[in-house]
């Protein structure tokens, strides 16, 4: 099968929208050009890593489901890139882009899709479990809406600290119908919780659209005043709104000990998972010309390259070195080991609640 194209396409960049009216927001303006290019490579790196997993699932070296995040970058990247020391995430399982922003590498991360024990989960969670508390971020989960309130719990740790700190809970649309989660914002409301909630929404639920399954008035984020709680709506294909609209929410958190709802519209490329043929529930018609018009990585190369941070010849190497380094991360996990039999006993309950000196683990982390 032959590699996907780099993402710099003149043609479709003619189609695309013209300059984001939130590239003067403080959350942006501060950037530097070297932030930008870091923010760009950091998109390009999840698309293609993400592509290159498509190869792996269709040589049959992933068990499970494969949910990929193709078309929804600039939220992961967006919203993560403005975390700081004590800002935590914890999301559902398409999570690879949440993954590959916190700073987990390659390498761990497509060994754990191969069931490797190199994986950042010892080839124990697959794609739906990808964990790293090392990095503040508390992993994939494959309970529709069942890391709301443990993302709860999380921002309620910081505040019982005294740390100037949040919790950013992603979920999709479909997970907003879920009871747990609004548990979650009951509590967060009723507890003055610095948890931001932030909704996906690719429009689809698995195979059903958002206008077959949910009852809203409008967007889903209004619901957030149910519980007295602020929230917001966002261009998810711009990264630049993204980040300026989450700044705010975050300002929020930090400084008011306030939870926010944002909801993000965003769109999948592919179906709800790879076992997904989606073929009847979307037209043919609707991923082409969300492809052209509203590419999120398109769309911030075509703004970098208007603000002259970017060139077309640095936007082709840094593609070509992301999809080198997927490459490598294949080999990585094609030649990691399986886990043996006596790992299935390791890091469970009692061994990470009492381990020795001795014993290693991808970690609990304590809150400082």
């Amino acid at each position: 099968m032959a590699k996907p194209a780099v993402l710099t396409h003149p043609e479709s960049l003619k189609r695309l929208a013209g300059p984001s009216e939130y590239a003067k927001d403080p959350a942006n303006a501060s950037m530097s050009k070297a932030d930008k290019i870091a923010l760009y490579t950091k998109m390009a790196r999840i698309r293609h890593f993400e592509q290159r997993c498509i190869r792996i699932y269709q040589q049959g070296k992933i068990g499970g489901f494969l949910h990929l995040y193709v078309g929804q970058e600039a939220v992961a990247a967006g919203t993560i890139s403005l975390l700081g020391k004590h800002d935590h995430i914890i999301t559902g399982y398409r999570d690879h882009g949440h993954g590959l922003m916190v700073g987990m590498g390659m390498n761990e991360c497509m060994a754990e899709l191969t069931g490797r024990v190199t994986g950042c989960s010892q080839g124990k969670g697959g794609s739906m479990h990808y964990f790293a508390p090392d990095k503040n971020y508390w992993g994939g989960h494959g309970i529709v809406g069942g890391q709301a309130p443990l993302g709860t719990g999380l921002a309620y740790a910081v505040k019982y600290m005294g740390l100037k700190g949040s919790c950013f809970v992603f979920m999709g649309d479909g997970a907003v119908n879920q009871g747990a989660v609004h548990e979650a914002y009951n509590l967060a409301a009723l507890w003055d919780l610095p948890v931001v909630f932030v909704i996906e929404n690719n429009g689809y639920s698995m195979g059903t659209s958002q206008e077959r399954s949910t009852a809203h008035p409008g967007c889903l984020a209004k619901r957030a005043e149910g519980y007295g709680m602020a929230w917001d709506v966002i261009n998810g294909h711009d990264v630049y709104e993204v980040r300026a609209k989450t700044a705010v929410a975050l300002k929020r958190a930090h400084e008011e000990s306030k939870p926010t709802v944002l909801e993000i519209f965003t769109y999948r490329y592919f179906g709800h998972s790879m076992a997904d043929p989606d073929k009847t529930y979307r037209d043919k018609e609707e991923i082409k010309g969300y492809r052209e018009n509203k590419d999120p990585v398109l769309l911030f190369e075509q703004e970098l390259l208007r603000e002259k941070v970017l060139t077309p010849e640095l936007s082709q190497k840094i593609n070509e070195a992301a999809m080198a380094e997927a490459d490598k991360a294949a080999i990585f996990a094609d030649e990691s080991p399986d886990p043996t039999v006596a790992d299935i006993t390791k890091h469970i309950y009692w061994e990470e609640d009492n381990r020795g000196p001795d014993t290693t683990s991808r970690g609990t982390i304590i809150f400082e």
